[in-house]
């Protein structure tokens, strides 16, 4: 069913963005990626125009936003197995295995796992459009571990907030090339797109978008290091660039590791361990944990990181 909003500008608001500003409304539960689309397409109009996303609000100015319906879904549903950690009513929360990419897109598909929750849930939320119902967070095709999948609006648009506000713990372990000396720090630098390569994310000082990573030295092995890896911000490729910029990329990383990897991996050595947050209708803490791969851990057991 389409829905549509009204807004008037108060001498308050005046001078924001309207991206942010609608982004910022509660009972529109959008991000500002899918506000600026959304903007892209016609839906929003200010004053009866259609605005730039950037556009600064006036005073008195009237925006009218008109969301649309969720469109028939194109995806099939498709009988795969699916690691189910938890599951209620609004949410399903799966530990997604390497190789797997998490939404349809160009030479993709099948084997996502939209189209494996399509076939187990048949109840996902709509707001993620027609390629990626449910989908409020995502992990590269090659990154093992948790996932959550919002399977109602009211769940979509409230991780999407807690995702937005921080207030997702999002825990990960990696396997990388080097001994790190210290016993852990923050990585605090901006990524942004990669100025020659558009398929790659890069480290762009005073640029790129905020990009905070924590990592702990948890073992040492001779010439690589495991590490735990705390995300406060949720970047593309952010773990991947990040220990790439302090001159230890993960092992079997295509994009950012070594060209010369030694080992016949399935890609990059980084597994999400750990998923913590407030469930949205129980209103209570939840965390969840998932074990590392059987390739991921053989291999740390086969270079005797101790």
């Amino acid at each position: 069913m389409e829905k549509q909003f009204e807004f008037i500008i108060t001498d308050k608001q005046k001078g924001e963005r309207i991206d942010y500003f609608v982004a910022s409304q509660k009972k529109a539960g959008l991000t500002r990626s899918q506000v600026k689309k959304l903007i892209e397409d016609g839906y929003l109009e200010v004053n009866k125009e259609i605005p730039r996303p950037s556009y600064k609000l006036k005073l008195d100015d009237r925006i009218i936003l008109t969301v649309p319906a969720p469109q028939k879904l194109e995806v099939l549903p498709e009988n795969i197995a699916l690691d189910i950690i938890y599951e209620d009513s609004d949410l399903i929360v799966v530990n997604k295995p390497r190789g797997m990419v998490v939404h349809p897109a160009a030479g993709n598909h099948s084997g996502t796992l939209v189209n494996a929750l399509l076939y187990h849930c048949k109840d996902l939320s709509g707001i993620g459009g027609v390629l990626r119902p449910g989908i409020v967070h995502r992990l590269d095709k090659d990154t093992s571990g948790l996932i959550v999948v919002a399977k109602n609006d009211f769940t979509h648009q409230a991780l999407s907030r807690l995702f937005k506000d921080r207030k997702v713990k999002k825990h990960y372990i990696a396997l990388v090339h080097g001994e790190i000396k210290d016993e852990g720090d923050l990585i605090d630098a901006r990524i942004g797109r990669h100025p020659k390569n558009r398929k790659k994310m890069a480290v762009l000082p005073g640029k790129g978008r905020e990009a905070l990573s924590y990592y702990k030295v948890l073992k040492r092995a001779k010439d690589f290091t495991l590490v735990g890896i705390t995300l406060k911000t949720g970047r593309t490729h952010q773990i991947r660039v990040h220990m790439a910029s302090i001159g230890h990329p993960l092992v079997g990383d295509p994009a950012y590791g070594h060209r010369k990897d030694n080992f016949k991996t399935n890609g990059q050595m980084l597994h999400a361990k750990i998923l913590g947050f407030d469930h949205p209708r129980l209103k209570k803490y939840m965390q969840f944990e998932a074990a590392l791969p059987k390739d991921m851990d053989e291999l740390i057991r086969k270079l005797q990181v101790k």
